[in-house]
């Protein structure tokens, strides 16, 4: 179909085509547009007054120390927020590589080092920007160290779980499992960052503008890969697709 010498069904031939990469695109586009809305609103404050809210909300009444939930609930959100600290993604990240290399995937391979190595620069950047103070010590209910924002757990677990997620869609023949693969990393992905509102060592906001650069640089990852594969990927390779 042609309308003013536009062929819609060649564009939209392309963009199924290329749904990952337009997908991909998208998400990096709104984790910057959502970061720098974010960055914008704490560096002027205008977050004080929720992020306080929503942390009151999550403890006893006039007791900042005691969590609201069950006992249970303390322990599981203390095991879950260890998902998403530096020795457990390490340790994801090493296995992930030495699987990756083993069956010759070294462009994944790289891409997951690349990403998880560059988010961590980037996280500790932005929190050496920013210096923002984490909650008092009255809410916390596990240790903390450095500045408040934006949250490393939420980025590092948005980075190397969704890039998992993905590199494991990649593999998979069936629809249904790469979309229980993706959804299985953004599902991690935000239990760790709610696990670090809950236990009170991260503002909500924090949590949102890791989440936002967290995938934004996931996916800013994965275009270059997928960039690079395509543009040096053989004849006869592009003719079979």
């Amino acid at each position: 179909m042609r309308l003013i010498g536009v062929d819609f069904r060649g564009l939209w031939t392309a963009a199924r085509r290329e749904l990952g990469a337009t997908g991909a695109l998208l998400i990096l586009g709104v984790g910057v547009w959502g970061f720098l809305s974010i960055a914008g609103e704490v560096a002027e404050g205008d977050t004080s007054a929720l992020d306080l809210s929503v942390l009151r909300a999550l403890r006893v009444d006039g007791r900042p120390h005691e969590l609201i939930g069950p006992h249970w609930l303390h322990v599981a959100a203390t095991d879950v927020t260890a998902l998403g600290s530096l020795t457990v993604l390490s340790l994801l990240i090493l296995l992930a590589f030495a699987l990756l290399s083993a069956l010759r995937r070294w462009a994944e391979a790289v891409t997951l080092v690349v990403g998880a190595g560059g988010g961590l620069l980037i996280s500790q950047g932005l929190k050496r920007v920013f210096e923002r103070e984490r909650p008092d010590l009255a809410y916390r209910a596990v240790e903390a160290v450095n500045a408040s924002f934006p949250s490393g757990h939420a980025m590092l677990s948005a980075v190397v779980f969704l890039t998992l997620g993905v590199l494991a869609a990649r593999f998979a023949e069936r629809r249904r499992v790469k979309v229980l693969a993706v959804a299985s990393a953004v599902l991690l992905s935000l239990l760790v960052g709610a696990s670090r509102v809950y236990l009170g060592v991260h503002w909500a906001s924090d949590v949102l503008a890791g989440w936002c650069v967290g995938a934004a640089w996931a996916m800013a990852c994965w275009l270059a890969a997928f960039v690079v594969k395509r543009r040096f990927r053989s004849p006869s390779a592009s003719d079979a697709t």
